[in-house]
């Protein structure tokens, strides 16, 4: 797999906003804590994908880890439940530093096909804020690192 350019626009867009909210972008590289709140198993099928390239990964310091202490990116796949709620806010809390939220899927942006679902609250946004929505169903891996590497500091 070859590995894109960052879209310029997706940082700069995502730099203004952290920016005006006084928060600052992780540096040095990426540590990401991914949970699944509840997916058809889609994203993670391309997310595996992403994972499988660690080698190239490892060249621009992305890493994926267990403690969520020691990440700076929450990446969320899967609808957004009631059940889930407090799951994502702990995880959040237990960060430390710059921590940014992901989210990935059509589930996680607005509930996807599942937003009819009365079990939905729909995206991850109602339940924890959210800086960068990677859209697809399932967004392809291309994307998503696209969408990390443009989540580093420049």
């Amino acid at each position: 797999m070859k590995i894109p350019h960052p879209d310029p626009t997706i940082g700069a867009a995502l730099a203004q906003r952290l920016a005006a909210e006084g928060r600052v972008r992780p540096t040095g590289g990426l540590a990401i804590r991914h949970i699944d709140a509840g997916s058809c198993g889609g994203c993670e099928l391309e997310l595996r994908s992403v994972r499988a390239w660690q080698a190239g990964l490892a060249a621009y310091g992305i890493r994926f880890v267990d403690d969520p202490r020691t990440a700076d990116i929450l990446l969320v796949t899967g609808v957004a439940t009631q059940g889930m709620a407090e799951p994502l806010r702990r995880t959040l809390a237990a960060m430390a530093g710059a921590k940014l939220v992901v989210v990935m899927g059509d589930c996680a942006v607005d509930g996807g096909v599942f937003k009819d679902s009365p079990a939905v609250l729909g995206g991850v946004a109602r339940l924890i804020a959210v800086d960068l929505a990677l859209t697809g169903c399932p967004p392809a891996p291309e994307q998503v690192i696209n969408g990390l590497l443009a989540a580093l500091a420049s």
